[in-house]
């Protein structure tokens, strides 16, 4: 009732007039003052992708045992400021051209794919490419509206399943790099050193994983980057005092990881934005089969897409901008803009760039229209500025946020219904087989082949999309390429 008696804001006159006009802040009943609140929130919110993508991304060698970046060694600040720039640009973008409060950067899962499931089979160049090409296709089906077809082909459950099986892949990712779990002679996986907790590096894991899980349990806004800014306080506290040195490639195992946490030489310094347009369109297609290509970039459309769906729609609905027969507004205009946000974090060597749920935190505080984009994106450029912070991070400091953004993936398993089979056991697949065999395409292929198996032995291939007969049949091809391979006596 409030709602509905509560006057607009009246809009001002001169500059700020022209911008609540442009933005529409008054006629959402906003004020400017919100908006900036809003913006700021959402920046606190999702800054450690500022921090967590360069930990994704630039510690893992490609085919050709080269490091994003420099390739002999990783070059962490120069990821980071790529990932910032990035997205200040786009989230800048999204704010002016489609008016509403979502911030976009690189996206968590598709960056853990790119670096575990695609870069070690080909270049990180040619890996980049798939993503400029996936943003295209994306770009495509907005354009010709086939997104619809897209949307119904995969069941929303098995969707959720990648989803899910995507954030336990990164939980795993974060106990392994933080020595939390290491492999063992004898044994797949042991806890610690030789079973023990006994290392500092671990102790500051351990820290660091309560204090931001209390952190999320509390609700506190920016709890996943106040996580890691304490814990890598913590690690150059326990560093000045313990010393306990680099793990030197497991050469010493009670060491730090990465990097040897100490205060910084320099906070403020003058990035370097080499990785701009570091990418091969198409040259994977001549290093891996063209199936598996085709695979990859139908896999990142998906992920990709759906993620976008469902964060426009959530947080959308929770700004209001959704209107009572679930349309909403400027949906072309948002979509447009996520699209060509994939294709731009191909090109800039980021991955993939899609909205973030986290604007919802801006939300909250009051957004309601595109200029609360405007803020978080100019907060994000003036990060780049800010990227050689990311050099005194250890895994291990870093670490607690990949596992607590694994839990907050898997969350959404409430989605899967377990009574019923024929969803479950795909969707339980699908969530398994990626941390088990360390690649979330074998999993994904793993869950659509064994859902269409389960619907034909069961007489129901008519519920099938036929787009989803033809990945199935791709998925299938890819699994058989080394008995195809040994068939016809090929290397």
């Amino acid at each position: 009732m409030s709602a509905k008696t509560t006057p607009a804001p009246q809009p001002t006159t001169g500059f700020t007039g022209r911008l609540d006009r442009y933005f529409h802040i008054s006629e959402r009943r906003s004020t400017l003052g919100r908006e900036i609140r809003g913006g700021l929130a959402t920046f606190f919110t999702m800054a450690y992708i500022v921090v967590l993508n360069p930990l994704i991304l630039g510690t893992v060698k490609d085919a050709d045992g080269q490091y994003l970046g420099d390739g002999a060694t990783p070059n962490l600040a120069m990821i980071a400021a790529a990932t910032a720039l990035t997205a200040g640009v786009l989230t800048i973008l999204m704010g002016v051209v489609a008016k509403v409060p979502f911030a976009l950067a690189a996206g968590l899962g598709l960056n853990a794919f790119i670096a575990f499931g695609v870069a070690n089979r080909v270049s990180w160049e040619d890996a980049m490419g798939l993503i400029v090409l996936e943003g295209i296709v994306i770009t495509i089906l907005v354009l010709t509206g086939f997104r619809t077809a897209v949307f119904h082909a995969i069941p929303s459950q098995l969707k959720t399943a990648i989803s899910v099986g995507i954030g336990l892949f990164i939980a795993l990712i974060g106990f392994v790099d933080s020595g939390f779990v290491r492999k063992a002679a004898g044994t797949p996986l042991e806890l610690g050193i030789g079973g023990s907790l006994i290392s500092w590096p671990i102790f500051v894991f351990v820290v660091g994983l309560l204090v931001t899980a209390l952190l999320v349990a509390r609700k506190v806004k920016g709890a996943i980057l106040i996580g890691i800014v304490s814990s890598t306080i913590l690690a150059i506290i326990v560093e000045a005092i313990a010393k306990a040195g680099s793990s030197d490639g497991g050469k010493n195992p009670a060491g730090w990881s990465l990097v040897v946490p100490k205060v910084p030489d320099k906070i403020v310094g003058t990035p370097d934005l080499g990785l701009l347009g570091q990418f091969s369109l198409f040259g994977s297609f001549g290093k891996i089969s063209v199936v598996l290509a085709v695979l990859f970039v139908f896999t990142l459309c998906i992920t990709d897409f759906f993620d976008t769906m469902g964060t426009v729609v959530g947080v959308g609905a929770q700004a209001g901008l959704v209107a009572e027969d679930g349309t909403l507004p400027r949906t072309r205009e948002i979509l447009l803009v996520d699209s060509v946000a994939a294709a731009a974090g191909g090109a800039a060597s980021v991955s993939s760039n899609t909205t973030y749920i986290e604007s919802a935190a801006g939300v909250g505080e009051g957004a309601r229209t595109g200029f609360a984009s405007v803020v978080t994106g100019v907060l994000f450029l003036l990060a780049v500025f800010l990227s050689p912070l990311v050099d005194i991070v250890p895994y291990e400091a870093a670490a607690p946020a990949l596992v607590v953004v694994g839990f907050l993936m898997m969350t959404a398993i409430r989605e899967i219904d377990f009574n019923d089979y024929e969803i479950a056991i795909p969707a339980f697949l699908t969530i398994v087989l990626m941390p088990f065999t360390y690649s979330i395409s074998t999993g994904i292929g793993s869950g659509f082949i064994t859902y269409v198996l389960i619907k034909l032995v069961k007489g129901k291939a008519r519920e099938l999309h036929p787009l989803l007969w033809v990945v199935t049949v791709l998925f299938v091809i890819y699994f058989a390429m080394g008995p195809i391979k040994l068939l016809l006596g090929l290397s």
